[in-house]
């Protein structure tokens, strides 16, 4: 039974992301900041009859909680198959580049950037142990700096200064961790879900949460002769579902 870890998946789309993946015969490690509402969240799950799923306790804007929870992780397993980064914030909103406070940056990054990079280092030895490993970056087709710049896009004018900034960043990281281990039978993704009504953006999103959690773990579950370093956007790119960077 192939195992993985989800961070930020005691709600939303990554709550359904690890519905779909119990569906799929993965055992699911639950990873939540708060013990209790990821207690919840399994409960929840196993009252579906989804019962290979446990939570982990695990903060990624703490590096001592991210060292805690690989311990611990590693007590239950010596192989990961797959780590979705999906924990994420917006921050406060507006977010103009000249007025928005540095500390917010650097809230955001934390969380969406820096988080990321701090777990997969914490948990890429486990994952190493997996005979087709894979590491999926839930970001947001907001990262696209090609589509940013272009006038025509949709989105052109949505310009959160700190969240863009730290998506394009979470790309930007993708591709290279995609290239570190190229040599390897890992697939390094960037997945954007699509614009979906969660408590991220308080439900104005017109997607759904079923359809956007479908996205990443299409990611998750690629086989062998799957894509590695891309990003993947229906929204950005219906037609291919490749975004620009």
């Amino acid at each position: 039974m192939k195992k993985v870890l989800i961070t930020g998946a005691n709600k939303s789309i990554g709550f359904e992301t690890a519905r779909q993946l119990l569906q799929q015969g993965y055992y699911v490690y639950l990873g939540c900041r708060d013990m209790q509402k990821g207690q919840l969240a399994v409960s929840q799950l196993k009252s579906e009859g989804l019962t290979q799923v446990e939570p982990l306790e695990i903060d990624v804007d703490n590096h001592d909680a991210i060292n805690a929870a690989r311990e611990v992780l590693g007590q239950k397993t010596n192989v990961l198959d797959v780590l979705i980064n999906n924990a994420g914030i917006n921050g406060v909103s507006p977010q103009p580049p000249l007025e928005t406070d540095i500390t917010v940056f650097r809230q955001v990054f934390e969380t969406n950037f820096f988080g990321v990079i701090a777990v997969t280092q914490a948990f890429i030895d486990l994952l190493r142990q997996s005979p087709e490993p894979r590491i999926v970056n839930v970001t947001s087709g907001l990262g696209s700096l090609t589509l940013h710049n272009d006038p025509t896009w949709i989105y052109y004018k949505v310009k959160p200064a700190g969240y863009v900034s730290s998506k394009a960043a979470l790309n930007a990281y993708t591709i290279m961790l995609a290239f570190d281990l190229q040599d390897t039978s890992f697939k390094v993704n960037a997945v954007d879900p699509g614009y979906t009504a969660t408590d991220f953006n308080d439900h104005t999103g017109p997607g759904n949460v079923p359809d956007a959690a479908a996205r990443v773990v299409k990611a998750a579950v690629l086989g062998p002769d799957g894509p590695t370093g891309q990003f993947f956007s229906d929204d950005n790119a219906p037609e291919t579902g490749i975004s620009p960077w």
